[in-house]
């Protein structure tokens, strides 16, 4: 396994699109089990795209279990992840791996049903809300070129210079 290199704004390659993975195969654990490595080095990250990583395919690892009374389903790797559903609206503060010096306030869905597949091609569906919605949104802008950056309302009011980056 390696911590592998994250891309950081203003790398233009965080705006390329990820295609959709079709082999499941050893290579995709191997790469899974990297990607999954660089989360975890990364200060406070619940999630990780391999876009980030600048590997474009749709994959994405989220884990917001360690966020007291927060539903959810523990550690997920999604691959081929597409929201089908989403319902009700709420601002929010996010912060990226890719854009370390900056938070910021988005608009995202509060719930929504994902399909995606699991590392060994079964697909699965997952009903999420609140904080980890949030964050399976803002990992799966990421495979389509998006960053939070893009979503804040004003740059002028809505973004914001971290002062440390905390783990």
């Amino acid at each position: 396994m390696a911590i592998l290199k994250i891309l950081t704004l203003p790398d233009p390659q965080l705006k390329q699109m990820s295609e959709p993975v079709e082999t499941f195969d050893q290579a995709l654990q191997a790469f899974i089990a990297d990607l999954e490595e660089t989360r975890q080095a990364g200060p406070g990250a619940v999630g990780i795209a391999a876009a980030q990583v600048g590997h474009f395919q749709r994959i994405v690892i989220l884990d917001v279990s360690n966020r007291p009374k927060t539903p959810n389903h523990g550690y997920l790797v999604l691959v081929n992840p597409e929201i089908v559903h989403w319902e009700g609206y709420a601002m929010g503060r996010e912060g990226c791996l890719s854009v370390p010096d900056y938070t910021g306030n988005v608009i995202r869905a509060t719930h929504i049903r994902l399909r995606a597949q699991r590392p060994d091609g079964q697909v699965q569906e997952y009903e999420m809300e609140g904080f980890e919605a949030r964050a399976a949104q803002h990992e799966i802008d990421h495979l389509d070129g998006l960053l939070f950056v893009d979503r804040v309302v004003s740059r002028r009011t809505d973004l914001y210079r971290r002062k440390v980056y905390q783990s």
